[in-house]
């Protein structure tokens, strides 16, 4: 009988750990500087996308953005923001 309360206690402690909320993906829209041609969102989506954290990026040319989907907990549009400066193309979230 013991083993069983232990079994099921340990059950539900594996039940609660896995169903811990975690934090939502936040999307930013950055203005991304520089690019003047249509290779350099290739660059850019690069230089994000080896943010550790971030989930996507889709770099557009035409409008000049990066919409970016990362998780809060392991990176910040500071460091994206940074990433594409580093490689050239300085960027800012819109407002």
């Amino acid at each position: 009988m013991k083993n069983h309360i232990l079994s099921v206690a340990l059950a539900s402690l594996l039940v609660a750990l896995s169903t811990t909320a975690r934090a939502e993906p936040r999307t930013v829209t950055l203005e991304v500087s520089n690019m003047t041609c249509a290779l350099c969102p290739i660059t850019v989506k690069k230089a994000i996308t080896r943010v550790p954290g971030v989930l996507d990026a889709k770099v557009d040319y035409d409008t000049k953005t990066a919409v970016v989907r990362f998780e809060t907990e392991k990176t910040t549009v500071d460091a994206i923001s940074a990433a594409t400066g580093n490689a050239g193309y300085p960027s800012k979230p819109r407002r």
